[in-house]
């Protein structure tokens, strides 16, 4: 497990250069950083084109959708497809939490999942091991769900903890916990800080404090004001080299520079719970937002198990089906449970 953090995370020097040793990587850096103050409209018009692409007209998507689904078909109407496929392997379940088990509300502290969705998770986690994949906080996604018997990765797969009440399907669970950018805490809170103070001049902006990333939401933002805020997510962000800028539905995410992310979370659960090199695992991995893409490409690179895009509308995806909701994706879940159920004689 401690092999495996090493291996896909890299230092902070060695993401953005040691003056002493790598004087060539920092003058690049460097200079790359300067292009991006110094010459930063491109870099804004870029960020608002990708801001819009998140909000697709749904006229335009509306036409390209037959096609779309043709390449994505529904997991539901796939349904006994997708067992065939998983016939003799160990399923292993990966969810999103906004959007996937919740739906997408404009304050995004009142994301709540219904009753009914936190039974059906229970039951799920009951037949196969399940792990919460969310951008957010971990601590936050736990009061969301409250389900001990989760294995949950928060701030984008950057803070991982085990079961609380242990699992069925590790013997040593309650210690699993991944904090690969635990150096990086204080940046972070730094940020955030200055972030909140420069974004009280955009109206509907909010920020939220991730523990190990900082989300910009800007769901609630006229579409007339985003250039504004990209430029004063720009102006705190030049200051800190070791940050990136990704995004995700209507919100700006700000994380450390390292290799790790949803994915990287995926492949770390499947090492911890023995899974790393079996042929006879199948991931299942569910999520709507962009930051998903890396577990939807990591499985298509193993050639196991498959990615479900949650969305109505046509996106370009690494998953191999969809389902357009959060009530598609209860649905779905409900059909797993009752086919192990009735596998198992219960």
């Amino acid at each position: 497990m401690v092999r495996f953090i090493e291996e896909n995370t890299k230092t902070v020097e060695k993401e953005t250069g040691n003056k002493s040793n790598n004087d060539v990587t920092t003058a690049k850096k460097k200079v790359l950083q300067d292009l991006i103050i110094n010459h930063g409209g491109g870099l804004i018009n870029s960020w608002v084109d990708s801001m819009r692409a998140c909000s697709p007209t749904h006229l335009k998507s509306l036409l390209k959708q037959n096609s779309w689904l043709t390449e994505h078909p529904s997991a539901l109407d796939m349904f006994e497809d997708i067992l065939h496929l998983s016939e003799g392997k160990q399923i292993v379940m990966f969810l999103d939490y906004d959007g996937t088990l919740s739906p997408i509300v404009d304050d995004p502290d009142r994301a709540f999942m219904s009753k009914k969705m936190r039974r059906t998770v229970r039951k799920l986690a009951n037949c196969f091991p399940t792990a919460i994949v969310s951008g957010r906080c971990r601590e936050k996604v736990y009061n969301f769900v409250k389900l001990t018997e989760l294995y949950y990765a928060g701030s984008h797969g950057m803070d991982i903890k085990g079961p609380e009440q242990g699992s069925k399907y590790e013997e040593d669970s309650k210690s699993l916990l991944c904090q690969p950018a635990t150096e990086f805490l204080p940046m972070i809170d730094e940020v955030y800080q200055k972030l909140v103070q420069k974004t009280k001049l955009t109206p509907g902006a909010q920020v939220e404090n991730n523990k190990f990333c900082v989300s910009v939401h800007f769901r609630r933002v006229n579409e007339n004001n985003w250039s504004d805020l990209a430029n004063q997510v720009r102006s705190v962000m030049k200051d800190y080299p070791k940050l990136r800028l990704t995004q995700g539905r209507k919100v700006l995410e700000v994380r450390p520079i390292i290799k790790w992310d949803k994915g990287k979370a995926l492949e770390f659960l499947l090492e911890s719970l023995g899974y790393a090199n079996c042929t006879d695992v199948f991931p299942l991995y569910i999520g709507d937002d962009r930051t998903d893409e890396d577990a939807f490409k990591i499985l298509r690179e193993r050639r196991q198990g498959l990615g479900i895009l949650v969305s109505k509308f046509p996106k370009e995806t690494s998953a191999s089906y969809s389902l357009q909701e959060p009530d598609e994706v209860m649905d779905f879940l409900q059909r797993l449970v009752e086919w192990k159920e009735l596998r198992s004689g219960a």
